[in-house]
């Protein structure tokens, strides 16, 4: 797949937005960062949805006043978007969907995109706005609770090999040092290869993630064969897809990969790379595994930086 062909543009931080920037459908997930209310704000749809995860633990007063509101208790990412289009599917099918991808729970994101794909929402573009800086800048933590259970994500669970001399674990190096730690450890069978995010939202903050994942040194910066450190911007999810790309395919110049996971600990535009990589792809052997928490930060970043615009299309199930 030529990841090239897809394109992304910048919308403006102040002023209107371009009219072809309007959709039918706007879906957002809720939490108190400013970069969210903007886009929700800025976005022009008929229909605005406001997804509220149980993971940022809101009260009911605490809920946005504007837009619809969905809201379930359920945490596993297949109930929770399958309880979604049970109510949302005759008001989905056939339009123009927009979603702000960037209060979302990373794998609520990638089952979204694979359940898009097997209700034939084939086209629809994502928002990602980056923030100024983080709160609390190297000690910036996303997630509020221990991890849970680390286990593959709802639609990615991949069909795996019997041959395992050859397993590569992919992680793409984010802040939370404690994730990386328990997904190394679940696959410690496994190769270790990084995708760190450079170029990074703001010059500094690549700098601080290298300071939070030293914590993790095992996971960020294996020795032996499993050594190599890649790189991909991420706020560019085709350029993450295409990187795994390449990355996938030098590993197995060298010896052929037979089980390749994948965990997506960046930002959301990277773990959207790694959904369109895994979903491209078609091959068997892959799964994307991620690291569940108890619960996330409601607010972690301050301002808004870049508002990106991704125009996302996937196969046909039948390609896939």
């Amino acid at each position: 797949m030529i990841f090239d062909y897809f394109y992304k543009t910048r919308l403006p931080i102040d002023g209107p937005w371009p009219e072809d920037s309007a959709c039918d459908v706007l879906i957002s997930a809720y939490n108190s960062s400013d970069r969210v209310g903007a886009v929700f704000e800025k976005c022009s749809a008929p229909l605005k949805i406001w997804m509220i995860f149980p993971h940022y633990r809101y009260d009911k007063e605490d809920y946005p006043p504007s837009g619809e509101i969905f809201d379930s208790q359920e945490m596993e990412e297949s109930e929770y978007l399958n309880l979604f289009f049970e109510r949302y599917s005759d008001r989905l099918i056939g339009k123009k969907i927009s979603i702000d991808i960037t209060g979302f729970m990373r794998p609520h994101l990638l089952f979204l995109v694979r359940l898009f794909q097997f209700h034939g929402i084939l086209k629809f573009e994502a928002f990602y706005s980056e923030p100024v800086r983080y709160q609390k800048k190297d000690d910036t933590r996303f997630s509020a609770g221990p991890v849970t259970l680390v286990r593959p994500v709802a639609g990615y669970e991949g069909e795996p090999d019997s041959d395992s001399s050859n397993d590569i674990l992919l992680l793409g190096i984010g802040y939370d040092h404690e994730l990386l730690k328990q997904v190394a450890e679940h696959k410690d069978f496994a190769n270790i290869v990084t995708l760190w995010g450079f170029p990074s939202l703001r010059a500094d903050m690549y700098q601080e993630s290298v300071v939070r994942a030293s914590k993790a040194p095992e996971a960020a910066f294996p020795t032996g064969k499993g050594r190599l450190r890649y790189y991909a911007p991420v706020n560019d999810p085709f350029s993450t897809a295409a990187r795994i790309q390449e990355i996938v395919s030098a590993e197995s110049m060298k010896k052929p990969v037979t089980n390749l996971y994948l965990s997506p600990l960046s930002t959301k535009a990277q773990a959207l790379g790694f959904a369109l990589y895994c979903i491209y792809s078609g091959a068997r052997a892959i799964s994307i595994v991620f690291p569940f928490a108890d619960g996330y930060e409601q607010e972690t970043s301050v301002g808004i930086a870049e508002i990106w615009r991704y125009a996302i299309e996937l196969p046909n199930m039948e390609a896939a």
